[in-house]
């Protein structure tokens, strides 16, 4: 009997059209999942979070860049295989249901839906801080305005399906790719001068080792973005092969370019003025650009940053709402999100509800409360996409099973240090998030 949501999530769609359950297109070859990769991830990461992580772990920041890479290159295996394996939308909540179990499986969903959406935020808020700086406007209380605004626009554009999305994405990538090699390339001089003095506790100040180890957990997200690949899986033309080939690809071009971007932004203004940059204006390489380069240079990176943030909040976009349509396919979230516009391919009323949940977060306004709500949700969705991984038969692993092991260990090792309020935020939201699913089940099985 087919479920009354009108799917069935182990034979695939069974309805399509106007008002149903319908069918994505897998309209996303190797290029296409390659810049939706990079488009989550060279954003908020290289434009706010390094700022970010350099005010809890100061010029060590560049080891917590390299530790986010490994954890991150782990995980990013796993989530490969599992979608090569089973190439359907939602990733890890798709995952969990059908190698773990629905109470993990909706754990996983839930915590993505929370750790992307503060993500998104935090791409929204950096946007504005850009913008508003480059514009020379001090006023910071048209940030959160401009934000939502953002928000608002390119869910619209999103509604408008996947074809339209990948365009604007392409153009995005592109240009913000140029810029953060431009700033890496200029700015190598002025750090190769300062570099001795601004530098120089890269590794003399690891033995501060929860400092270390929070701003790892906060650099392991700026990576997740190739979760994107994943979420989308069904739309990627031939899964198997382009999934793991674009998530690997995604990770190496990233870790390279952070690890560029956090030397010479800590290397030119130092990582206390890079982390008080990031929270006065939320726009710290602009800032950083400044001290080593004309007045072009600054103008650049700022239209670099507008873009990357566009970029990252687009794909987020993308991401969510397919995660939240399969969970709507399963009853875990009202069955009408579940309805795919038969024009477009586009789950257009799940794109609206994500992006209503992104604007209302970023009403907030603090990039630091944002981004560290989303470490440990993003840390525990990926603790159980490693977990599903381990149960993955052997025919379908594409890789060794201790890949999975390291992610897992890694991902609830540092889950647990980043700050009290963003630990205690998430762990209240999953028990909230479980008290609704309960209370939403009841009410469709009512008589």
């Amino acid at each position: 009997m087919r479920p009354w949501w009108g799917y069935d999530a182990d034979r695939g769609m069974t309805e399509r059209g106007e008002g149903t359950a319908g069918e994505l297109a897998r309209v996303v070859g190797l290029p296409g999942a390659i810049l939706l990769g990079l488009g989550s991830i060279v954003g908020t990461g290289a434009f706010v979070s390094i700022g970010i992580a350099a005010g809890v772990a100061g010029p060590t920041v560049l080891v917590a860049i390299a530790v986010g890479a490994l954890l991150a290159t782990c995980n990013g295996l796993s989530s490969a295989q599992l979608a090569a394996a089973h190439p359907v939308s939602g990733g890890t909540y798709e995952y969990g249901y059908r190698f773990l179990s629905p109470s993990l499986g909706f754990s996983a969903g839930w915590m993505f839906l929370c750790a992307k959406s503060a993500s998104a935020a935090t791409a929204a808020l950096g946007f504005a801080g850009y913008a508003l700086d480059l514009f020379g406007i001090t006023d910071t209380g048209w940030r959160v305005g401009l934000a939502v605004g953002a928000v608002g626009a390119l869910t619209l554009l999103v509604v408008g399906g996947m074809a339209r999305s990948n365009a604007a994405n392409a153009a995005i990538v592109g240009f913000t790719l140029l810029v953060l090699t431009v700033f890496v390339l200029l700015g190598l001089p002025a750090t190769l001068d300062r570099g001795p003095e601004t530098l120089a506790g890269t590794f003399t100040g690891l033995g501060d080792f929860r400092s270390v180890l929070e701003a790892s957990a906060l650099m392991f997200v700026a990576y997740t973005g190739y979760g994107r690949i994943a979420t989308l899986g069904e739309e990627v033309s031939a899964p198997r092969r382009t999934i793991p080939k674009a998530i690997i690809f995604t990770l190496l071009v990233s870790a390279l370019l952070y690890i560029g971007v956090g030397t010479v932004a800590v290397g030119t203004v130092g990582s206390e003025e890079l982390a008080r940059l990031t929270a006065v204006t939320a726009a710290p390489l602009e800032e950083a650009a400044r001290s080593f380069a004309g007045p072009a240079l600054p103008v650049l990176l700022a239209l670099g940053a507008i873009t990357a943030m566009l970029g990252v909040l687009l794909n987020l976009l993308l991401g969510l709402s397919r995660v939240l349509l399969a969970m709507a396919r399963r009853g875990d979230a009202p069955g009408t999100l579940s309805l795919v516009e038969d024009r477009t391919r586009s789950p257009r009323r799940a794109v609206f509800a994500v992006g209503a949940g992104i604007a209302a977060i970023a009403l907030i306004g603090d990039v630091r409360i944002t981004w560290s709500f989303s470490a440990f949700t993003v840390l525990i969705y990926y603790a159980l996409t490693n977990l599903a991984a381990l149960r993955l038969p052997s025919d379908a692993r594409l890789f060794s099973r201790w890949i999975s092991w390291a992610g897992l260990v890694g991902c609830l090792s540092l889950a647990f240090w980043v700050e009290s309020g963003a630990l205690i935020a998430g762990v209240a939201l999953l028990v909230a998030g479980f008290v609704a699913r309960r209370l939403f089940r009841r009410e469709i099985e009512a008589p």
